[in-house]
């Protein structure tokens, strides 16, 4: 029956737990989320250092947490997919592709947002 789950604050700690639990489980399964989460340690605090206005920042930093959130939902279909059975199906293999593709394209907005971002500096250094 509807309602029947935690309300409030309860609702908001156990959702804060499972967000854990995915984050903990996307970091030991998944060797490009571990990679991802290292280079966002690093680019996110780069980023908020090297913008010089809020906007440029937020930018800088968002874009590479947007990442993280397109390889968390293309794990989430990847353990669906894996889920449902081993044996080799078109769409199985397009779903895994579709989301690849998507965190391919949340990268190459990064590369994108913080050249054009970061251009005055190199321009800056002749």
């Amino acid at each position: 029956m509807a309602g029947q789950g935690p309300q409030g604050i309860d609702r908001i700690i156990k959702a804060f737990g499972y967000s854990l639990l995915g984050f903990k489980a996307a970091y030991r399964h998944e060797a490009a989320f571990r990679q991802e989460t290292w280079l966002a340690i690093i680019m996110v605090p780069a980023g908020l250092w090297l913008g010089q206005t809020p906007v440029e920042q937020v930018l800088l930093a968002g874009v590479v947490l947007m990442v993280l959130v397109v390889e968390l939902l293309n794990s989430a279909i990847e353990a669906v997919v894996d889920r449902i059975g081993p044996e080799q199906h078109e769409l199985a293999g397009r779903a895994k592709d579709i989301g690849s593709a998507a965190v391919f394209l949340s990268l190459v907005i990064v590369v994108i947002v913080w050249a054009v971002i970061l251009r005055p500096y190199f321009y800056s250094l002749d």
